[in-house]
């Protein structure tokens, strides 16, 4: 299947998503995980229209961006290591996985300006998964305010790989409450306007709970 194909099924879907539960489309941003697949197939992702992707390791976000560049707002979505921060930070528009300190201060250190980043959080609570549980998340982002260079845009969960809707929609749930929270406390270097939660699985729950990016691989791109 084309990339623009799957894409035509996921917003037939989001659509629906975003009808059920009152919101707008047009809050809803589609990020591509490219990191299985090709640079080729990446660059049809861009020409389908999707101009947001998502990339996990540094060699695999660098080996794209030297083909597609600045055609793709590029995120970094999985576990960085601080060593790593000055090979991409001049690259990503955002990065969904900050859940440590010593990343904060690498990426203020090496950003030349303010960097998009959403707080990990591991609200299933699994040993397999990284990010803060969720009684760390208000201390550690009121920590941040010393980093001028890192700028709290919103939480990012993974969810369990289970078939249970209602125990995706309560993480789904939780990761909401707790970005309503700090949200409302009007940090100015934490707005924490957005939610990224849900993937090929999850992602129309996931919108029906109020996120605001989701992660689409195998759905979109493939393997």
């Amino acid at each position: 299947m084309s990339v623009a194909d799957n894409l035509a099924k996921i917003e037939k879907q989001i659509e629906q998503a975003c009808k059920t539960s009152g919101r707008s489309r047009n809050d809803i941003t589609i990020i591509a995980v490219t990191k299985y697949v090709s640079t080729e197939r990446a660059q049809e992702a861009v020409q389908a229209g999707l101009t947001h992707l998502g990339e996990n390791r540094k060699e695999g976000l660098l080996e794209k961006y030297e083909t597609i560049g600045v055609e793709a707002d590029w995120h970094f979505i999985g576990t960085l290591q601080s060593r790593k921060v000055k090979d991409i930070v001049g690259q990503v528009s955002m990065i969904h996985s900050l859940d440590r300190k010593s990343l904060a201060k690498e990426i203020n250190k090496r950003a030349p300006s303010p960097v998009p980043c959403f707080v990990q959080v591991n609200i299933s609570e699994e040993e397999s998964k990284h990010g803060l549980d969720a009684s760390e998340v208000e201390g550690f982002i009121e920590m941040m305010s010393t980093y001028e260079n890192v700028k709290i845009v919103g939480l990012m969960t993974m969810a369990p790989h289970t078939e249970d809707e209602e125990k995706l929609r309560g993480v789904f749930r939780q990761l909401r409450a707790l970005r309503d929270r700090i949200r409302d406390k009007g940090y100015p270097h934490a707005p924490c306007e957005y939610l990224s939660m849900g993937m090929s699985n999850d992602y129309v729950l996931a919108i029906e709970e109020g996120a605001t990016h989701i992660r689409l691989g195998s759905s979109l791109v493939g393997e």
